[in-house]
């Protein structure tokens, strides 16, 4: 069952560690490129104070983000601010999106974010959760997936493994952590077990790892789409 105050917690805990992360860059740091391709430190935390806004948007009813080419324009324009000013906008669209998360609301309610793609409300502040801890692992600066919570390694990866699944371009496979854990994916067509850590495994369906670390067996590694 879905705990949205706990994964509420989770958020602002998740945003603390980041904060702290960011505070230790100075000018020239935050302008180095992250671990995303095309994408400097000062994109990573433009995308995730921006981010806090647009599920504030998502929760309130209203469209996550105006259009595509505005959300990455804004991205842009934010990204090459001073360390300080990306810091107070962290810190304050963080603040905007826990205060709506603590508002009495029908949590089991359907709402919509890009692309028309819809879930429940109750899945939000995991989906915020996500967008902050991943992308600390993106800035490069020593937060890794092997320092991820457990649990949201486990949740993630069955996030991910449930968005690939019936999709044709991707072999029916296995997904096996050598930690614990089995989840399904892909297509009704081919048959591969892949097995790993459950780091690896994440990285690799995040985009993250490219899977070298990982063993396939009845096929080769499948290839993921982008997400």
């Amino acid at each position: 069952m879905i705990d949205h105050e706990r994964d509420l917690a989770h958020v602002r805990e998740a945003t603390e560690k980041l904060l702290t992360a960011a505070a230790s860059l100075d000018n020239a740091a935050a302008a180095e490129p992250s671990r995303l391709p095309g994408w400097t430190r000062g994109h990573v935390l433009a995308h995730v104070a921006r981010n806090a806004d647009a599920l504030v948007n998502v929760l309130r009813g209203l469209p996550m983000y105006p259009d595509a080419t505005t959300r990455d324009a804004d991205i842009e324009r934010d990204s090459g601010r001073p360390v300080d000013v990306h810091l107070a906008d962290l810190r304050e669209s963080a603040d905007r999106f826990l205060a709506v998360g603590a508002e009495p609301a029908d949590w089991s309610r359907t709402v919509e974010l890009r692309n028309g793609v819809t879930d429940s409300a109750s899945r939000i502040p995991f989906r915020r959760w996500v967008e902050v801890d991943l992308h600390h692992v993106d800035l490069g600066v020593g937060y890794e997936l092997e320092d991820l919570p457990e649990e949201f390694t486990t949740r993630e990866i069955a996030f991910l493994a449930e968005r690939f699944s019936g999709l044709e371009n991707v072999p029916a496979t296995v997904v096996r952590s050598t930690d614990g854990g089995t989840w399904t994916t892909g297509g009704a067509s081919g048959g591969v077990t892949v097995t790993g850590p459950a780091p690896d495994l994440l990285g690799w369906l995040a985009g993250r790892r490219d899977g070298s670390a990982l063993k396939a067996e009845g096929g080769p590694l499948p290839e993921l789409p982008a997400l």
